[in-house]
């Protein structure tokens, strides 16, 4: 019923009418409860607009069908062969492909397809894989970029081997929390194999000498790397070495000279299969080293440097002297060159070469160092004294703002009495008393706070006075009136008396 209904109603109509009636079919199916008939038929008409014509409809399906896991399965690998604007849809989310389908699409697809692909949550280590076998830099770098997919550290190896030369590869492995030691190395000779071939091509120098500093620089690199790495870290890197053909005499003995006694320990006990514990008592005991130096495989013709270098690190340990860097240092290779130079035979001869470039790459080292540092401390002073120009700039601001606001506040009063006084001079012909012009300008409230007004009279109470004045005797008004310096007034004065009397 629900076939039939559906097609005679899609039949005719447009394109963008079939994929609607698709959305709503695929909903239905999905998220509608639909009995298992009704569920059925709603299938088979999924199924049939997969023969569609327009690509619209396809992909109306597609990106309702992409992300649910109830989606029926060969509606989703039929989809994923589609059309790329379709197949992509369903490739970057679909939880019904399994590994062998990506691994499949990824293969036949073109280049955006398999980065739409690299970028899925949760990619396995198979798909992974495939992708950095046959993947280019832009999908690499969208797989490096997931940081959900699963990449072992072989993989990451083949991706560097592949398109080590890609700077914006290297970045965004250098960009993974889960990058090994050993891809951090490979990583490192890639930059130095991209400014060799740079260097070469300009001609500023020959292959030899650009080979040999790729070398130096691949054993700075490989003990850099150690730095955090752990002791699980360092054995990994020793192992990838060692593969690689890459743990040489010399990288040993710039380990043992830059005081990497870990890595020296590690290479060691690896090369010579003894257990760690047992390599370490021997780099103490320089008759158990010379036995484990040889059966490590290692030159006879370093065994002098070797031990002097060790026995020169352990010298600093029960001195506490401070080495300079984290380098190569110029105090042990200055005994590894005495212990070595007073040995006759042709053999030693190489050891001092090396001996000398390393104590010269380690002057120029401690030099670098040593400029960083007072560059470093003229730039703090620099900045101190700039900071310090500023503050004083700006306290000095403030206080001119401050004196000018002082003296406006100052000088204002004076201003305002003297255009008082010169509007009230002005306007009259005779003199005018300052005061009174100044309290003529201010406001009617603030004069009316210091008026005193007379209280009012009380007749009674006058009355009452009177009475009482005119009762006392002459003799009492007499005494007051000494008591107060006046004088007594005469006979006949009864008025003037009584005015007297009242005053006093």
């Amino acid at each position: 019923m629900i076939i039939r209904e559906f097609l005679t109603r899609t039949q005719t109509a447009s394109a963008s009418r079939r994929a609607e009636a698709a959305t709503v079919l695929a909903r239905a199916y999905l998220y509608g409860n639909l009995a298992p008939d009704e569920a059925w038929e709603a299938k088979t008409a999924l199924l049939t607009l997969l023969d569609d014509p327009s690509p619209v409809v396809r992909r109306a399906l597609a990106e309702t069908c992409a992300a649910s896991a109830r989606t029926p399965r060969p509606l989703v690998v039929a989809l994923s062969c589609d059309v790329p604007q379709v197949a992509r849809l369903v490739l970057a989310r679909s939880p019904v492909l399994t590994d062998a389908d990506l691994v499949d699409a990824a293969a036949l697809g073109d280049e955006a397809t398999r980065a739409v692909i690299a970028g899925r949550h949760h990619l396995s280590h198979t798909v992974s894989g495939a992708l950095a076998e046959i993947g280019e830099v832009e999908t690499l770098i969208a797989l490096v970029r997931n940081p959900t997919a699963k990449i072992t550290a072989g993989r990451m190896l083949r991706m560097i081997e592949r398109r080590g030369e890609e700077a914006d590869l290297r970045e965004a492995l250098l960009g993974r929390a889960d990058l090994p030691p050993e891809v951090r190395h490979a990583i490192g000779l890639a930059v130095a194999q991209a400014l060799s071939s740079f260097v070469i091509d300009r001609g500023w120098l020959g292959n030899e000498r650009c080979d040999r500093l790729r070398r130096e620089v691949g054993e700075r690199v490989a003990l850099e790397v150690c730095e955090g790495s752990g002791a699980a870290g360092i054995a990994r890197l020793i192992t990838h070495l060692r593969t690689s053909h890459q743990l040489t005499a010399g990288l040993i003995l710039r380990a043992v000279l830059s005081g990497r006694t870990d890595f020296a320990l590690a290479a060691l006990a690896d090369l010579s299969g003894q257990d760690h514990a047992g390599v370490a008592r021997a780099m103490r005991d320089p008759r158990a080293f010379a036995d484990l130096h040889h059966r490590a495989g290692l030159p006879d013709a370093l065994l002098p440097a070797m031990q002097a270098a060790l026995w020169a690190w352990q010298d600093v340990a029960r001195r506490a002297t401070p080495v300079r860097g984290t380098g190569l240092s110029q105090r042990i290779i200055a005994c590894a060159i005495d212990a070595c130079s007073t040995l006759p035979g042709a053999e030693m001869q190489p050891v001092l070469v090396l001996l000398n470039r390393y104590e010269a790459e380690a002057a120029r080292d401690e030099a670098r160092e040593a400029a960083r540092a007072i560059a470093a401390a003229a730039v703090a002073r620099e900045t101190a004294r700039r900071e310090a120009e500023a503050l004083d700039a700006t306290w000095r601001a403030a206080l001119d703002d401050q004196r000018r606001t002082a003296f406006s506040s100052e000088a204002t009063p004076i201003v305002v009495a003297e255009s008082v006084v010169g509007t009230a001079t002005a306007g009259a012909s005779e003199s005018i008393n300052p005061v009174g012009a100044i309290l003529d300008a201010l406001p009617e409230q603030i004069l009316a706070w210091y008026r005193t007004e007379a209280p009012a009279s009380d007749p009674a109470a006058e009355a009452a006075t009177e009475a009482v004045l005119n009762g006392l005797g002459d003799s009492l008004l007499d005494q007051f009136r000494a008591s107060r310096g006046v004088v007594a007034p005469s006979a006949g004065t009864g008025e003037a008396d009584k005015a007297d009397k009242i005053a006093a």
